[in-house]
């Protein structure tokens, strides 16, 4: 019956995790109801998911696309909203049991706030909302007893390993990272890397944004940063290791020095599931991934100097306050001119580097605190951009 469904809130539902998000709703009816749905500008494949799965709410962020859904969904149980203030006002409207937040990059901030303003449980899979106010999000969260659930195939391993263990007995946690599509170039060839080829992912299918930071490994320096936050370690117990075969999602080390490893086939259907779903598991019907497939499983240190970003994540991370915002806003002004073939490949991490000699440092910072540093970063990286 639908009064035992769980209530979805699925923001970016039109990126790759909220398609996927979707895909796994689709093969649970009986399990999950989808409640609402936000997108940026893809109005169009909004609209396709509303008539599929009829949400009681839909926000788009696109005047057009405003216009265009609520022209072509008039008379419809769907009600359409505008813009990001909208899209917060809902989620605190509505009567929801989990909030899926799968927006790329800082903009998923206020709305999983609202979320847990609203005691509404989160299954996380826009990292930078930690990066960017890891602090605050987990003080809040703890406050409002909400449960922040990862969906991060590393961070949802980590979870998993942990569960009916104490946080006292971490020794460490250890990141598996693929290495991305650079991980056997040599680092004199990297000046010359196209956007097609930095999107080229060996092992995973992911947006444009999250594709160039694995290819920078800064997506593993966020991770270190989300993990810090969510598993509350230090960032000394936080190490990567580059294990390309994607089999063996994470680890955690234990004081007794044993270790637990969650594996699977590299398909984020199955995190998704598993934290929409939690504390149950369900059944995925999907081929059964056999250990017999398998001729070796690949491990080695990350080469540094190919891959400067994870020391900037680190650094960020120690000196903590707002670095970590400074650093993630950066970093998405740095992206977004690469993916626009405004810069090369490499001074992606000369701007954020610059940037992170020059931001703004709270220690301790309140949410305006963290929205202004992130305002000013990004003015910050652009400047620097245009001085390159």
């Amino acid at each position: 019956m639908l009064k035992n469904k769980k209530r979805i809130a699925l923001i970016g539902s039109t990126g790759s995790i909220g398609k996927q998000t979707l895909d796994i709703i689709s093969q649970y009816p009986e399990l999950f109801s989808v409640e609402l749905l936000s997108a940026n500008k893809n109005y169009n494949l909004l609209f396709n998911q509303a008539v599929c799965f009829s949400p009681k709410y839909i926000v788009i962020n696109d005047a057009e696309g405003f216009r265009f859904l609520q022209k072509n969904l008039s008379g419809k149980k769907t009600k359409v909203f505008l813009g990001a203030d909208s899209l917060c006002e809902t989620i605190r409207g509505s009567e929801l049991d989990l909030v899926v937040s799968s927006i790329v990059g800082s903009a998923g901030l206020l709305p999983t706030i609202a979320a847990i303003e609203s005691n509404i449980n989160i299954a996380l899979a826009n990292k930078e909302v930690l990066v960017v106010a890891g602090e605050l999000i987990m003080k809040m969260a703890k406050k409002n007893r909400v449960s922040i659930l990862p969906i991060d195939s590393e961070h949802s391993a980590l979870f998993q390993c942990l569960i009916g263990e104490e946080s006292r007995n971490i020794n460490r946690l250890i990141l598996t990272a693929s290495g991305g599509p650079f991980l056997n170039t040599e680092k004199r060839c990297l000046k010359d890397v196209t956007v097609d080829q930095a999107l080229k992912h060996p092992n995973w299918s992911m947006g444009a944004k999250i594709s160039i930071d694995s290819a920078t490994m800064m997506n593993k320096g966020l991770e270190i940063i989300e993990a810090r936050w969510l598993f509350n370690v230090t960032h000394d117990k936080i190490k990567v290791i580059i294990h390309n075969e994607s089999i063996i999602h994470s680890f955690v080390e234990f004081c007794d020095n044993s270790i637990k490893a969650q594996l699977g086939a590299p398909d984020m259907r199955v995190p998704i599931l598993y934290a929409l779903s939690f504390p149950q598991r369900q059944k995925y019907n999907s081929n059964r991934w056999d250990l017999m497939d398998l001729k070796c499983l690949n491990f080695s240190t990350p080469d540094i100097s190919k891959f400067p970003h994870l020391s900037l994540a680190y650094s960020a991370l120690g000196l903590g306050g707002t670095a970590p915002c400074a650093l993630n806003a950066a970093n998405e002004i740095a992206v977004d001119a690469f993916l626009n073939k405004k810069i090369s490949y490499l001074d992606m991490f000369k701007i954020v580097e610059k940037s992170l000699e020059n931001f703004i440092f709270v220690n301790h910072p309140n949410i305006e605190d963290y929205l202004f540093v992130d305002k000013e970063t990004r003015k910050l990286a652009k400047k620097i951009i245009t001085e390159l």
